[in-house]
Order: structure tokens, then C-alpha cells, then sequence
């Protein structure tokens, strides 16, 4: 049974999970699971989502889940894959769900290894721009210019967030993309496209975190309509490295001040700062525009 015939008693989640309300990542998880279907087995590095998901047998989840550390999400999920094939369950979908850390930082060395040896499984990053769970300290996916736990007022992030999708194309993997809550049309395609494609793939999700961000849990979806909006964070997919396609295409992009207002952890930016980010932003657009075919 696949997710278009998925009824409101056959979710994959259980009610009364431990996401703080407004969590994207709950609800990305969610999207996630309605287009794979029951056929699934998640690998949960430390990060929300191995809180969200609790402890078995009182997890969240009903499918099998596999907790793993911090570095190792991408070599975990191999193995889980390559145990399963060898039992005969070759069709089970294996999926590596990871915070920003365990992509960008801590799990970038296993994800890369995993991409390079086009390991059959779907990599997903549900990036909320720090390390939330544990504090809230920046990452290397935390924006310029953003307050955090590491970098309180009147300090600020320094230097700007890394281009995670730029690091996967460069793999020549089968199939990347970007996905937020905002589109979930957009969201589900994209996983339903890459369970239709074998080999390494992976997903990038803009998952805006009310307690981190600074902002109403009411927000989470308007928050992440602003970031396609402004370009700060745009919605493509990328094939065999090589193929770079809009999915979602604003007519006209709007000022990223725009987004940033919305969020307390970019109170107090000075307009000069801000500024700086917008440069950063539009340079970024204009070179996602040259390679879009």
C-alpha cells in the first residue's frame, strides 16, 4: 500500500510524539513516510528525531527503526541495506534521516563515503540550521549573521552556510533535490521520485524550529513559503550530478529582510550585515540560474 491510499488510521506516526509543536521535521517525517509506504526502514542519527521518535517499544514510528551515533549515519544505513538484501527483503526502502550536524558536520565523512560507493538508499537531511537538541550552537548550516547559543548577542554567525547540494552534486549521485513543508505537492514527488530510483540519493528539507528560530509554531509553514520566496532557499532537483531543474519557480523573488524579520535570531542585524547576506543569497541564485537547464 503506497501513500495516496494511506487513510487517516493507517499513518505512520503515532499521535503524541515528542516534537515541540510547529516542528517541520515532525512533519516532514511525516510527508516522508505517506509517499514511501510501510515497506521502510529508518536509520536515526543523534539529532530531534531520535527524541521525536522516543524509545522502543514506545517509538513514534511504525516501522523498524535503527538508532545509530553521530558520525555514522551513511555507513549504518549501507549495512542495514546490504543485511536486507542478502535476507531477501531487497524491495525495503531504507532511509537515513539526519539533522544538519549529521550531514553538513559530523556525518559528512560516512554520508560522502556512502554517496561515492552509490549505496542504495535515501539520505534525508532535515536541516533547522543548528544543532537544536542540544542547545541550539551553530553548525556549518547555520545562515551568516544568525544569534545561536555559541554565538550569542552581540556576537553573530560568521561566515556562510555551506552548500551541501553543491558537495552531493559533485558525487555524480543518481538523484538530489530540495523539499520544505511549504509545498508538500513538491515534497512527496520528490520522495516518491528518488524510491523510484536506485542507487544513492538524497534530500534536502528546510525545517524551520520554533524554539531556535525565534518564532510562533504557528509560523512553520509561512516561515518556509518566505525561504523560496526570497531564494534563500530555492526548490530544485539535481540528476546524475549533472541536471540541475527548477521544481518550484517564484515569479519574482522578494527581499530577504522579508524572511529574516520573521525570526529573533536575526534580531538586532544591522542594515549592513543584512545587506551582506542578501549579496550572498543573490549570488547563489544566479549561479543555481546557470545551471539550471
Amino acid at each position: 500500500m503506497r501513500a495516496t491510499e494511506l487513510s487517516r488510521d493507517q499513518e505512520m506516526i503515532y499521535s503524541g510524539h515528542n516534537a515541540c509543536p510547529g516542528c517541520a521535521a515532525a512533519l516532514s517525517v511525516r510527508y516522508l513516510t505517506r509517499a514511501l509506504g510501510p515497506d521502510l526502514a529508518i536509520v536515526l542519527t543523534a539529532s530531534c528525531w531520535s527524541i521525536i521518535a522516543g524509545v522502543p517499544p514506545l517509538t513514534a514510528l511504525k516501522c523498524p527503526i535503527l538508532h545509530c551515533p553521530f558520525p555514522s549515519a551513511g555507513a549504518v544505513g549501507s549495512g542495514l541495506k546490504r543485511g536486507l538484501k542478502i535476507k531477501g527483503f531487497a524491495d525495503t526502502t531504507v532511509v537515513v534521516l539526519a539533522g544538519d550536524g549529521g550531514t553538513f558536520d559530523i556525518g559528512l565523512q560516512a554520508l560522502s563515503g556512502a554517496a561515492q560507493r552509490n549505496e542504495d538508499l535515501i539520505f534525508v537531511c532535515y536541516d533547522n540550521e543548528a544543532y537544536m537538541n542540544t542547545g541550539m550552537q551553530s553548525s556549518s548550516a547555520t545562515p551568516f549573521g544568525a544569534r545561536t547559543a555559541t554565538a550569542p548577542y552581540p556576537l553573530f554567525k560568521e561566515g556562510q552556510k555551506k552548500n551541501i547540494m553543491q558537495i552531493m552534486a559533485a558525487h555524480s549521485i543518481p538523484y538530489a533535490a530540495t523539499a520544505t513543508v511549504a509545498f508538500p505537492d513538491d515534497m512527496i514527488r520528490k520522495f516518491k521520485k528518488a524510491d523510484s530510483i536506485k542507487g544513492f540519493r538524497f534530500i534536502h528539507v528546510l525545517s524551520p524550529c520554533p524554539p531556535g528560530w525565534g518564532t510562533e509554531s504557528s509560523e512553520t509553514i509561512y516561515l518556509s513559503r518566505l525561504a523560496v520566496a526570497t531564494g534563500a532557499f530555492p526548490l530544485y532537483e539535481i540528476s546524475n550530478g549533472s541536471r540541475w531543474e527548477m521544481t518550484v519557480q517564484e515569479e519574482k523573488r522578494i527581499p530577504l529582510s522579508e524572511y529574516l524579520n520573521c525570526q529573533k535570531r536575526f534580531k538586532g542585524m544591522d542594515p549592513e550585515r543584512m545587506q551582506a547576506l542578501q549579496k550572498e543569497v543573490d549570488h547563489d541564485w544566479e549561479v543555481l540560474m546557470k545551471r539550471i537547464t
